[in-house]
This record gives structure tokens, sequence and C-alpha cells, in this order.
């Protein structure tokens, strides 16, 4: 449903992981599988911690490429090289893989599914497919969010984000959506020649978003957040969403996301195979 500040990666063999000496920390020299856990602001890019240890990630790489990389780790701790396994060169697929969260939002009625570097997740899920749209759609729907083959999509973004989000708009109504967007968005939209309705905001009275949402007037959301006001506004329409089972996505490059997702649904689908046969067909 969107993008938390901060990542996770896993390395195999030994590597050199520089850690802050005022925190009491040197070089860590982990040898087989470590997951280094960064956060990033900007250009800067800052260790959180490193654990010996595979995370959630390593399996889904595994699959990605093709590599069982659990089992040469293991190799790697007992004194195998990577040369001895022949695993020294970086493997790109000739197609995305796609991995989405999911969120237990729907078991906690009003709470609020705002994402931010907390970890709220309770699982994950795996899209694999030659077509980015595709990938996505398949990840979206394995992690249960149903999106709407038709009907109204609402959009209310902050400043920042709504001339971003012009060219998504336009590739939605394209695609046979109607479109709702609050004030602020809905002027945007409107002067970039897009079709859209104006529809309130709670605190601007009724009938506002939250109406529409409870009426079944609103299929998907689309809804970044900014300022107090907005706050309290955006974490109300967020957890009728969520209590509505209305899917609701609440970043700038979520949103992308899901629009390329429903450009597949529309124009070129899915295809389903199972692991084996995807590789086994990208191995000829």
């Amino acid at each position: 449903s969107g993008l938390s500040g901060s990542v996770t990666l896993d390395t195999i063999a030994s590597a050199t992981v520089p850690c802050d000496p005022r925190a009491g920390g040197g070089n860590v020299n982990p040898v087989a599988v470590s997951n280094v856990q960064y956060a990033i602001k900007g250009t800067a890019i800052y260790v959180i911690e490193v654990n010996p240890r595979a995370s959630r990630t390593v399996p889904f790489v595994s699959k990605a490429i093709g590599v069982p990389l659990a089992k040469l780790a293991a190799k790697v701790m007992i004194g195998t090289t990577l040369k001895d396994l022949g695993f020294t060169e970086e493997i790109v697929p000739p197609y995305y893989s796609v991995k989405a969260p999911v969120f237990p939002f729907n078991k906690f009625p009003g709470a609020d599914m705002l994402l931010s570097p907390e970890m709220r997740s309770t699982g994950e899920v795996m899209g694999i497919d030659s077509d980015l749209g595709s990938a996505l759609l398949k990840a979206y729907q394995a992690a249960g969010m149903r999106l709407p083959h038709a009907g109204t999509i609402l959009l209310t973004f902050k400043q920042a984000d709504k001339r971003g989000v012009v060219a998504e708009a336009r590739m939605l109504v394209a695609l046979g959506y109607d479109l709702k967007a609050t004030d602020g968005t809905w002027r945007t939209l409107r002067a970039n020649g897009i079709q859209c309705e104006r529809i309130n905001k709670v605190h601007e009275g009724r009938p506002h978003i939250v109406d529409a949402i409870k009426n079944h007037e609103i299929d998907l959301v689309l809804n970044t957040p900014f300022g107090k006001q907005q706050r309290h506004d955006d974490s109300y329409i967020r957890s009728s969403a969520v209590n509505a089972g209305i899917p609701c996505i609440t970043t700038l490059a979520g949103t992308r996301a899901v629009v390329s997702a429903l450009t597949a649904m529309h124009h070129s689908g899915i295809e389903v195979r199972s692991l084996q046969e995807h590789h086994a067909l990208h191995s000829r």
C-alpha cells in the first residue's frame, strides 16, 4: 500500500559493514547471510542494524532468480567459496518479481493504515511476470487487495504530490474509471483537462468523502495526507475505507504502481504458471 522510510538488504558471503564508533561499534565482518537495515533520508544512507541471519528477503530473491541462496550460504559458513559453488556473478532475470506486504488492518476496525518506518505487515506475497503491471496485479491479488475493474476512484493528494498524479489520473480516465477528488486535487486535474467531480472533505460539510465510502460510491482510494486538519480527515477516510473493504493507497509511488496494475488488468491480464514452469521457460 505504500513505501516505508527504511529498506532491508540481505548480503551473502563475506562483507564489511561500517558501524558508528560513537555507538560503540566498529566493522562487522559477517560470513554467509546477514540482514542489514538501512534508513535513507535524501542522499544520506544510515545503517540501523546488522543481524547475522537471513530475513524474508532471502526466499523472495531465491525464487526470483532460481538460486537456493540459503543452501549456498550454509555451505559458505563451513568454508566453501562462492567460486567453488559457481555463484560469482549477479543474475538479472528477464522478468519482474514484485513483493507485496500483507497488512492486518481489516482485523482492527477504526485503525489508521497510514504507513511509516514501523513494521506493520504480517506477511508478504510475490507476483512474477514479464510485464511489470501484470506482476504488480498478481501481487496485489495475492495480498487480498481486490482492485476494481470499473467504478469510481477517489483522489486526494497533498500539495507536493498533486502535479505528480496528473499522468496517472489521465490514464485512469482512459481506462474508463470515474474520478472524484477533493478541492485542491480537483483544481489541479481540471486545470490539466481531466474530467473529475469535486467532493467535500469531512470538515467541509456533508455529503463528504466518508459518506460516499459508506454508501459504496467509491471503489478505490488514492490518498497522500498532509497538514494537521488534513491528517484528521485523512485518517477518518482511510479507516472508513478499511471498514468498507475498499483498497486504499497512501503514497505517490504506490499510486503509480496501482495504475500500472489496473492498466495490465484491462489490457494484458495475467497468466498463471508454477514457479518451476516459470524458471523452465526462461532457462531455455
